[in-house]
């Protein structure tokens, strides 16, 4: 479909569905696949190039949106990953809710033992006839507490290698065995959680790709993570810079020749970042996102820190304020609409979130640049017999 093709579209469906019931709106933009354009027809899309939706948008205009920050994972990473594995079922099940935002979805990948070397996850799922019984813990879980699904990595096989002997699930976050402990967060918020699995029970229909080739599947949701993360399409001057600049606008008496050239040095920075961003996503109307990714999100990491630091030391005193410290319950976080003192402190996660910078440059070095690998001793190691 080209862009006449989509414009009508959008405006025959504006025309005739009122936006004043939101989910009604929602699911109806779904089904005509007005949603996601790229995907394909009869699961929000109509299997047009990624970057027409922006002409889909634009006719819409003001209406009902979704809510990007607690629907982040389902959104970014769970939605792309059921769309390259999951079965007709799964897709026509999961995919529309997802959009609509009637279900919320969360990641159980990280452990305690297992953050930057997923691999090593030990978490069992064991066969059970035409069941899968869940035992183990996962840490870092952002908005589990309001979760309705989860996209899960689970070991199945623990005499094999440790990337060989996984596989992937979508778990019922309200199944019997789910426990939620909230975890407080240096913010004083608890945005993120510790997840307790004893004894949960999964169908087989829950599992996504085959038995054992989970680290393929986890591949592609981590992939899309690291593009969601740091890859958004951002306005020339937009984003944590534009803010950053405003900063600087308002406030002459703090203004030094120092942080005048770290502000011009941070801009260009963000630019070089916003148009790799922009070549990125271009690259994604061809198939799934690649390694590149990994990029975008070590850059978003460090300047969103840099610029940050930044705007505090402009606000001086002032920057050290902070609206609320006391433990509460976060649904998303939100570096526009908080404080300065929030943003700082909430940017030190950026660093390790969707893949520490350590491991991103490993990445980048030898699936990017094809630089020699890291000598790995536990490559071919049946799990089983590694150290913990």
């Amino acid at each position: 479909m080209n862009e006449a093709d989509i414009r009508e579209r959008a405006r025959a469906f504006r025309a005739g569905h009122d936006p004043a019931d939101r989910l009604a709106f929602l699911r109806a933009r779904f089904d005509a696949g007005l949603a996601w354009v790229h995907f394909p027809t009869g699961h929000g899309g109509l299997g047009a190039r990624r970057e027409l939706q922006r002409v889909v948008d634009k006719e819409l205009g003001d209406v009902p949106q979704l809510a990007p920050g607690k629907m982040a994972i389902g959104l970014g990473m769970a939605a792309p990953t059921i769309l390259a594995f999951g079965t007709e079922e799964q897709k026509k099940r999961f995919l529309r809710p997802l959009w609509t935002g009637e279900e919320i979805w969360c990641q159980l990948f990280s452990e305690p033992g297992a953050g930057s070397d997923l691999a090593t996850l030990a978490t069992r799922a064991v066969r059970d006839g035409d069941e899968w019984v869940v035992d183990g813990q996962k840490v870092w879980t952002s908005g589990a507490h309001h979760s309705r699904w989860a996209i899960l990595v689970a070991r199945t096989d623990p005499g094999v290698p440790k990337h060989r002997g996984l596989s992937y699930f979508v778990c019922d976050m309200r199944a019997p065995g789910v426990e939620v402990r909230p975890l407080r967060q240096i913010t004083g918020e608890a945005e993120f959680n510790e997840v307790f699995l004893t004894g949960v029970r999964l169908p087989d229909d829950l599992r996504l790709g085959e038995v054992g080739d989970g680290w393929r599947v986890a591949q592609t949701t981590l992939m899309n993570e690291r593009v969601a993360i740091g890859g958004g399409d951002v306005r020339r001057g937009g984003g944590m810079i534009g803010m950053v600049a405003d900063t600087w606008r308002e406030r002459p008496e703090a203004r030094t020749h120092d942080l005048h050239q770290r502000l011009l040095r941070l801009w260009v920075e963000s630019e070089v970042t916003r148009l790799a961003g922009a070549r990125l996503r271009a690259q994604l109307s061809a198939g799934q996102p690649g390694p590149e990714g990994s990029g975008m999100k070590l850059a978003f990491a460090r300047l969103n820190q840099e610029l940050t630091g930044l705007d505090l030391e402009m606000r001086r005193d002032e920057g050290l304020g902070y609206d609320d410290w006391t433990f509460r319950r976060s649904e998303a976080v939100d570096f526009v609409g908080r404080d300065p003192g929030y943003r700082y402190l909430r940017a030190k996660g950026n660093s390790i979130e969707g893949g520490t910078s350590e491991i991103l440059r490993n990445i980048i070095a030898e699936r990017v640049l094809g630089l020699p690998s890291e000598p790995r001793v536990d490559k071919d190691v049946p799990w089983k017999d590694l150290p913990r």
